[in-house]
């Protein structure tokens, strides 16, 4: 168990490592940082301080190697780097006349070329909203989803399993900014005045009299929308591994027993049916930390996707980079989490082996 639990960590630095190369080499080339920071009417001194600073008069290799130093956990930083970067951790030595020290830190994304804070701190007060907005939409898919596929399973070849497969397949087809776009139109302005739901809004609301307050109304439509697509396919797959189960001789033999037909499908049937659904269900849960960018975007919700669309709309690359790499990170971790739930979920897995 331990062994595949650090084969799997190694497994998943690779990914990420091969992520951060992919992730500096792609922003490569996109216009010149220091005139991005400083604006187009900067005085040649100013731009020569701010590629010094950057590190742009250093060769391409070099770069990447302080790059990495930037963003790993463990790194080594000069005292001077430390206070100008604002490092936050523990610095257990140093040595040398540079003053250097070995550094435990948060890693350090950069700042922002529009803002100038840090983008790990952006990042860190966006990711929230967004990690609330994929686990309720997760939830919704996730009981929404299992509920439909076992009707469908037990309603095989009636008009309601044609009805679950149909809507699935719809739910499927539909991407999601045009679901978003669909759902935001008829229930955030058609139907406004029955639903009381509006086209944007975010899960706190400041108001002039009243302070902040939560509008957990404002979650229901990007949470619907973020949670269709994952929903039919959570559907699709319960329905057609529970109708493998369902033939299997074990559960002949606790129909033969007497048990009711409710413990049979739910306590017998669906638990060992699960797991190509617990796949789709985790493996869903990194993709909707990545599919919230479009939905973010329509329904103006001030998430890690609506943060990163704004930034690339402003050519703030620091903070694309730093989300491309947080996302990557959720993706890995999921990875790892949803591997180490099979043998929870069916102990016929052995993740020692």
């Amino acid at each position: 168990m331990i062994r595949y639990f650090l084969r799997r960590l190694f497994y998943g630095f690779l990914v990420l490592l091969g992520v951060v190369c992919a992730v500096f080499f792609l922003f490569q080339g996109f216009g010149d940082p220091s005139r991005l920071v400083i604006g187009q009417r900067a005085d040649a001194a100013t731009q020569d301080n701010i590629r010094k600073e950057l590190y742009l008069d250093q060769p391409r290799w070099k770069q990447f190697v302080f790059y990495l130093n930037d963003i790993s956990p463990l790194a080594i930083h000069s005292r001077e780097e430390i206070a100008r970067k604002g490092l936050k951790g523990i610095f257990i030595g140093k040595s040398g006349d540079a003053g250097t020290v070995l550094a435990i830190k948060w890693p350090y994304l950069r700042r922002s070329y529009q803002s100038k804070r840090d983008v790990w701190d952006i990042l860190m007060q966006a990711l929230p909203r967004t990690i609330i907005l994929a686990v309720a939409a997760m939830i919704f898919a996730t009981i929404a989803g299992i509920c439909l596929g076992v009707l469908a399973a037990v309603r095989k070849n009636t008009w309601m399993d044609t009805s679950a497969i149909f809507l699935s397949v719809i739910g499927i087809s539909g991407p999601s900014f045009f679901m978003g776009i669909v759902i935001a139109y008829l229930f955030g302005f058609v139907l406004s005045d029955y639903t009381g739901l509006h086209l944007t809004g975010n899960l706190f609301e400041t108001d002039p009299f009243s302070g902040r307050h939560l509008e957990g109304r404002n979650l229901i439509l990007p949470a619907l929308t973020l949670g269709i697509r994952p929903l039919a396919i959570i559907a699709q797959l319960t329905r057609g591994a529970l109708l493998d189960v369902l033939d299997e001789d074990y559960i002949r033999t606790a129909r033969a027993k007497g048990l009711s037909p409710r413990m049979v499908i739910w306590k017998h049937a669906l638990r060992n049916a699960l797991n190509p659904v617990v796949t789709a269900i985790t493996g869903w849960f990194a993709e909707l930390l990545a599919g919230a960018f479009f939905v973010e975007t329509i329904f103006d919700w001030k998430g890690i996707g609506k943060v990163t669309v704004d930034a690339l709309e402003n050519l703030d690359f620091p903070v694309v980079m730093g989300s491309v790499l947080v996302t990557s990170f959720f993706f890995i971790v999921v990875g790892v989490l949803s591997d180490l739930l099979y043998g929870w979920i069916d102990p016929r897995v052995r993740l020692g082996r």
